[in-house]
């Protein structure tokens, strides 16, 4: 007996094939869901980055947003001298948090900054204090390598906070209120600008 082909009714037509058509309907609805899950996490991470730049933008100068960088990297190593011997996990989380202020700022400086004084010929003060921050990297991997459960630990810490507060005042003191006070009201406008953009890509 022969097997009857079901004639397809007038005016039915072909199932629509597109890119997002694969096998069934629900491939379409995951593809769709990927592509707004990725928007999000886009959008989520550039409303970190510009959380983490926002002290810097609202400072409004780069001289006033770096002094303030240099407070929140004081506040971490209060905390930090604020445990003892026991809280391990604790001084693990505020000595990252320590890095990632101190890794920030320093990129600012040494893509932005320096360059910029060594251009308004203070070479030699750009490279010492370029200098300092192969120390303060040095500090960092001492105390992420060493037991931090120990009175040594946090000997350590006091050692480089002493360190580096150092290098902070001469900076605040010494260095940048000159060269800031040398530059045209233009050149500094522009020398933010640059110095946030660099925050913000690493931020």
């Amino acid at each position: 007996m022969a097997t009857k082909t079901r004639a397809r009714p007038t005016g039915e037509s072909k199932p629509h094939k597109s890119a997002f058509n694969w096998g069934n309907g629900n491939t379409g609805v995951l593809v769709g869901a990927a592509v707004a899950g990725a928007a999000v996490g886009l959008a989520a991470n550039a409303g970190r980055k510009l959380f983490m730049q926002f002290g810097n933008v609202t400072a409004g100068d780069w001289f006033e947003a770096l002094k303030m960088e240099h407070e929140m990297a004081l506040a971490i190593f209060d905390k930090i001298e604020g445990t003892d011997d026991s809280q391990t996990t604790m001084r693990s989380h505020l000595l990252s948090k320590l890095k990632y202020a101190l890794s920030k700022h320093a990129i600012q400086e040494e893509m932005v900054i320096y360059p910029a004084l060594r251009q308004a010929g203070h070479g030699g003060q750009a490279d010492h204090l370029n200098s300092d921050h192969g120390m303060v990297k040095a500090y960092l991997y001492e105390l992420e390598t060493m037991p931090n459960d120990s009175s040594a630990w946090m000997a350590k810490v006091r050692e480089f906070r002493t360190e580096i507060e150092e290098h902070m005042r001469e900076e605040e003191q010494t260095i940048f209120p000159p060269f800031r006070s040398q530059l045209s009201d233009e050149e500094n406008s522009k020398l933010t600008a640059m110095m946030n953009k660099e925050g913000f890509k690493h931020a």
